[in-house]
């Protein structure tokens, strides 16, 4: 068996053994010793497994408390993933920013449906918190507000590739500076969109918050194609 061919082996017998064991959460994982006896891999390979895991946020090392397996999230693989392509070249955003647009449009009529009243009441604050910004003196940038707002329309899907790739698009937007984006006009026309869309939420009209929602994304991809993106 080749090198690459072991490691990749021990990856999946770690990964089954974290799948299968959910105390290890509260418990934390046993020695190293005693896990590379039970897993039949060498310590150093095992050293190898746990930081490729920790990276994909599969588990967490703390001094006191150990290694311990953590809830699934697909956005630390998302995050490593979309980090190298940003090296690269930028103009990855787009596409990206292109899929999560369809995320957006494909969940949209089942992540309003799943809203309850409370959701709608954070939805009406952050738009008023977001006018309030940009009405101020001096005017400030509601880019947390955008960021909060399109996340919690979709929080309560439970699915947790869908929100992934939607917190990841929101890291790579500030990644490469968007949320310092500033034409006041965009902002406000933005923000007219969103109140829209929230209006139509609370309304339980779901087509006419998608449709605000269509234009909303026509908008972006006006934006997008007028914006040089931040030289490396």
């Amino acid at each position: 068996m080749s090198r690459e061919s072991a490691a990749l082996n021990g990856m999946s017998s770690f990964i089954h053994y974290l799948a299968a064991h959910d105390q290890a959460e509260e418990q934390g994982l046993p020695a190293l010793k005693n896990l590379s006896e039970e897993l039949g891999i060498g310590i150093a390979t095992l050293r190898e497994q746990l930081e490729v895991a920790r990276a994909l946020g599969f588990v967490e090392v703390r001094p006191r408390t150990g290694i311990r397996r953590r809830p699934f999230s697909f956005l630390p693989a998302v995050r490593q993933s979309l980090t190298y392509a940003l090296a690269l070249d930028e103009i990855h955003f787009q596409a990206f920013a292109d899929l999560r647009q369809h995320i957006e449009k494909a969940y949209w009529h089942e992540a309003v449906r799943r809203l309850t009243e409370e959701d709608f009441a954070e939805l009406r604050s952050l738009v008023a918190r977001a006018f309030g910004k940009l009405n101020g003196s001096p005017i400030q940038l509601p880019h947390s507000e955008h960021r909060q707002l399109h996340l919690l329309i979709y929080q309560r899907l439970n699915n947790p590739f869908v929100i992934g790739l939607l917190e990841a698009y929101w890291e790579a937007y500030e990644a490469i500076g968007l949320n310092y984006y500033t034409d006041l006009n965009y902002l406000m026309e933005v923000w007219n969109f969103h109140q829209k869309m929230v209006n139509a939420i609370c309304s339980h009209d779901d087509e006419a918050g998608y449709t605000a929602l269509l234009e909303h994304t026509d908008l972006i991809h006006q934006m997008l194609a007028s914006t040089s993106l931040p030289e490396k």
